[in-house]
């Protein structure tokens, strides 16, 4: 039997010790401004997103995405927090605090800079094809995750094309927003649909949802793809109903914008 102090178990209890301390002595410190005297405060944290924004990723397999979010596609890098694949696997590319390339330019509500705000996830899916069960169960558990770790409210779940109407249309008609509404994410109508009153502005309500208004063809098709389903660039008495109630609901404070 080992002596209680012989030098093996010594070693062995002082190995864990000098590996932590390396592993101290290694890791980044934050940046610190040369032309100040570093005063520590404990007053402070990380990056808070507000927003999940979802997309598809008009590729055709998971390792094509993959590699487009860890170097660049057309517009030049990308990236998003999440891939979640057709078969449900998830892949995190980006780590919640940090700051994604995914949005690009856009604004929702007051919020102008997305990628700042936001946690991208992007959906093994090429815009056709419905989204697979699998993919959107995983989708679900991982929102679960993100709005209860990060504290992102529940309704503040959007598509790439809600924010930049003009240039995107993912996750497009076929995602099935009303699906993530019945686990209770997104914003969504609750029926009934009352009929608004007179003098009703709809594109009032649109900007209250948080849809930038400059071109109002788009914004209306987004938001057909979004609570519809369906094409189209022009209300109707159905849409009116709808951004009534959504808009009673933001005014409730059942929903924030930002």
């Amino acid at each position: 039997m080992d002596h209680p102090y012989s030098l093996p178990r010594l070693l062995r209890s002082a190995i864990p010790l000098l590996l932590l301390a390396l592993l101290t002595a290694c890791a980044p410190l934050p940046p610190r401004n040369p032309l100040a005297t570093w005063v520590a405060s404990p007053n402070h944290d990380v990056r808070r997103p507000v927003l999940i924004v979802l997309h598809f990723t008009n590729q055709h397999s998971v390792q094509e995405s993959l590699d487009t979010l860890r170097t660049k596609n057309s517009g030049g890098p990308v990236s998003s927090h999440y891939l979640v694949g057709a078969d449900g696997d998830i892949y995190q590319l980006v780590s919640d605090q940090l700051r994604a390339w995914h949005a690009g330019p856009g604004r929702w509500g007051t919020i102008t800079d997305i990628n700042s705000a936001s946690i991208g996830i992007e959906l093994d899916n090429d815009g056709a094809t419905p989204f697979a069960q699998p993919q959107i169960d995983s989708l679900l558990h991982l929102l679960g995750d993100l709005t209860e770790r990060l504290r992102i409210p529940r309704t503040q779940i959007i598509g790439h094309e809600d924010f930049a109407p003009t240039r995107k249309d993912d996750p497009g008609p076929l995602f099935p927003w009303q699906q993530l509404a019945a686990a209770g994410f997104g914003l969504w109508p609750q029926a009934p649909l009352a009929d608004p009153p007179a003098g009703f502005d709809p594109w009032m309500a649109l900007g209250l949802v948080g849809y930038p208004l400059d071109d109002r063809a788009a914004t209306v098709r987004a938001f057909h793809h979004h609570f519809r389903g369906m094409q189209g660039e022009t209300l109707d008495a159905e849409d009116l109903r709808i951004l009534y109630n959504l808009a009673q609901a933001i005014e409730r404070g059942q929903a924030p914008v930002d």
